[in-house]
């Protein structure tokens, strides 16, 4: 007999309802239902006293279930009548938390008449991060047991907060060591007879106009383009000014439009994306993966520097390799700066950063790399120096060592070839800075074993990272994307637009940089020199774009303060005359007269490059899930969250439109795109079908 979703059994004169979901208890179809019976049937049984609403497994309730919010109004499990039922008990319900208590489930718990956990418990309200916002109660709740600075916080941030600061915030009662059902049996005993119950619907909340006005200030700077975190501040406000039946109806109003909006779509489309994006052909859970205890990194420049900290970031012992001892030393200087920068922040205590120093080992001895069960090489991007490199790890790392490049462009499969064990070779391409971003592209080469992609999807994880699979192709997913983008910014600007006029058009698209001052900020030189080594393998002339022809006048970006810009102070970029008059005479050479170029025009060419290159990547199988390359362009590239990713957002418009679009801009569009248009189907069908996921 299988055990039912919320299973009830008593303890004396108090009835316990269990949720048994797994395998984190959310509130999906038929459990709201069994927990309304529940407690119906503990109200009308004269032996029980009180009530507790427990999780079974790991956790207590980690939410609504959010696979459901896209179903017909209908057919979406009703979680406000748990409340509704809560508020009718009268009996004393207490609710016991240990793992999360989310969304949903937090909401359970302040819709409970007492609440009780155990120390290590969390506690949230995240919706935020998916476009939603509280809809059952929670922010008029929330706002009336914390007040309205900290309801704010805690809703516009949708972090957690551990069960002692909620104890000492008044959302918990009673902190629980041991056995939390045991404690939460003796606690429901203790109260059982205590009236009026309490409620937080009954509370009054304090006006506190200081913190919404510097809520909605601070709204108007980060997050435009987004409706919950506007809705939130204004249902806080609510529940201050309005009775708590009229917030709650106001609440529900604003949930329904918020769920409903091409926003909080994107964000759930990235949500499953990035979950989805952990499951990988040949790679399951019974896959074996090898411990990672201490890791190698060869080369201690930007790059290296930044792998290296992701590692120490997450307690891992790393052994720093480089050839010179000038490089050695201005690598770890830098290495050092960024932990005394986080420190005098505030993000890191002195202690820390001492933790993570102490876990670098600095050397120039390769063979300190011989214990290593990661090694990771971040040299320079040119093919036979990794080869090099390769021939000499393989020589020196341990047998079952891990072998990994951090290229962003060439063939892992050749690089491979230059070992013994291609079968421990692949790709681990972080992006810069590589202690910050979250993307980490996992390179899959022909003969990589599926033991060592599962070391690296648990690696990744283990960083705070987001790990995606992906084919060996020139630029893999990301970069390849990107190399059009440029191409095609470039061709803009030839046509008639300002480079700051590009890039304009992707900040009111929502991207924090554009193309231009995106490659000023990377280094033209990058960029400069992959450019040139193809042209020299394909036998092609040797590349003369305007990029180009900017590097080749000693500007290289940020670095040299010029680049496609001028940088007489700091990082803040200002149109160049002298980028001004190679555009001019690069359009007089090629018989070009500009023209004026709308923001229109200008956002769908970069967008829909991007989409079409992203087709073909499909089609060529280098990734397996149209979502997959929305998570890199999110993680990797800054791409808004609020637009689900550039084939989210083609699948918005509409790829009918798209293809219309891409034909009268006289593109050979990707044969992907042409099926999937005519079909009237999306990129999403594309994953549905499962074909290569």
């Amino acid at each position: 007999m299988s055990q039912p979703l919320v299973e009830r059994t008593s303890q004396g004169g108090v009835r316990v309802l269990t949720v048994h979901n797994p395998p984190v208890n959310v509130l999906s179809p038929g459990v709201p239902e069994a927990l309304i019976a529940g407690l119906r049937e503990a109200n009308a049984d004269p032996s029980v006293r009180a009530v507790v609403l427990a999780g079974g497994g790991r956790t207590f309730i980690a939410g609504a279930d959010a696979r459901t919010f896209d179903l017909p109004a209908e057919k979406i499990p009703d979680v406000p009548a748990i409340m509704a039922a809560l508020e009718a008990s009268h009996k004393p319900v207490v609710a016991a938390l240990h793992g999360t208590a989310l969304g949903g489930g937090l909401e359970v718990a302040l819709a409970s008449h007492y609440r009780v956990a155990a120390p290590d418990a969390l506690l949230g309200l995240p919706e935020v991060k998916l476009g939603l916002l509280p809809g059952a109660g929670g922010t008029q709740r929330l706002t009336r047991a914390v007040g309205v600075k900290r309801a704010l916080e805690l809703m516009l941030s949708g972090e957690p907060i551990g069960a002692r600061e909620a104890a000492a915030l008044g959302l918990v009662d009673e902190l629980i060591e041991g056995d939390l059902l045991a404690g939460a049996v003796a606690f429901a005993e203790r109260v059982a007879d205590r009236r009026p119950l309490p409620r937080l619907s009954a509370r009054r909340a304090a006006p506190d106009p200081e913190a919404v006005a510097a809520a909605r200030a601070e709204l108007d700077r980060r997050a435009q383009g987004l409706l919950s975190p506007h809705f939130i501040v204004e249902l806080v406000e609510a529940a201050t000014e309005r009775p708590f039946e009229e917030g709650t109806r106001l609440e529900r109003e604003r949930f329904l439009q918020a769920r409903s909006s091409p926003q909080s779509r994107a964000l759930r489309h990235l949500f499953f994306a990035e979950r989805a994006a952990a499951k990988v052909a040949g790679v399951g859970k019974e896959t074996p993966t090898r411990e990672v205890r201490r890791v190698g990194v060869v080369g201690a420049g930007t790059m290296g520097g930044g792998i290296a900290m992701s590692f120490l970031n997450a307690g891992v012992p790393v052994t720093l390799l480089e050839a010179d001892a000038g490089a050695l030393e201005r690598g770890l200087a830098t290495v050092r700066a960024n932990y005394e920068a986080s420190a005098r922040k505030g993000r890191l205590s002195g202690e820390e950063v001492a933790a993570r120093l102490g876990r670098l080992t600095p050397t120039l001895e390769p063979s300190a790399l011989a214990e290593a069960d990661l090694i990771i090489e971040a040299v320079f991007e040119d093919m036979e120096v990794k080869k090099e490199v390769f021939g000499r790890l393989d020589a020196l790392a341990k047998p079952g060592a891990i072998l990994a490049t951090n290229t962003s462009t060439l063939d892992v499969n050749e690089i491979a070839a230059a070992t013994s064990r291609p079968e421990d070779v692949l790709g681990l391409h972080f992006f810069s800075p590589a202690n910050v971003m979250k993307l980490v592209e996992i390179v899959r080469g022909e003969r990589t074993s599926a033991e060592v992609l599962a070391t690296a999807l648990k690696l990744t994880k283990r960083l705070g990272k987001v790990g995606v699979v992906v084919g060996v192709c020139d630029g893999f997913v990301g970069n390849r994307m990107i190399h059009a983008y440029v191409r095609e910014a470039q061709r803009l600007v030839e046509e008639g637009a300002a480079p700051h006029e590009v890039d304009g058009a992707m900040h009111a698209f929502g991207l924090p940089m554009g193309p231009f001052e995106m490659g000023d900020l990377a280094g033209l030189d990058i960029g400069y020199a992959i450019r040139q080594h193809r042209a020299k393998l394909a036998g092609a002339p040797k590349p003369d774009d305007l990029l180009d022809r900017i590097v080749e006048r000693g500007r290289k970006g940020q670095k040299t303060k010029a680049g496609v810009y001028d940088y007489p102070e700091g990082r803040k970029g200002v149109p160049s005359a002298e980028v001004a008059a190679l555009i001019d005479a690069l359009r007089a050479e090629r018989g070009v007269t500009p023209r004026t170029l709308g923001q229109e025009e200008i956002t769908k060419r970069l967008l829909y490059t991007l989409v079409n290159e992203a087709a073909r990547i499909l089609e060529e199988g280098v990734a397996a899930r149209a979502g997959d390359i929305d998570v890199i362009y999110r993680y990797g590239y800054g791409f808004p969250a609020y637009r689900g990713g550039p084939l989210h957002h083609a699948d918005v418009q509409g790829l009918g439109n798209v293809l219309a679009d891409i034909r009268r801009f006289g593109w050979t569009p990707a044969p992907l795109l042409v099926r999937l248009a005519d079909a009237g189907e999306t990129f999403a069908d594309f994953d549905r079908e499962g074909a290569r996921a």
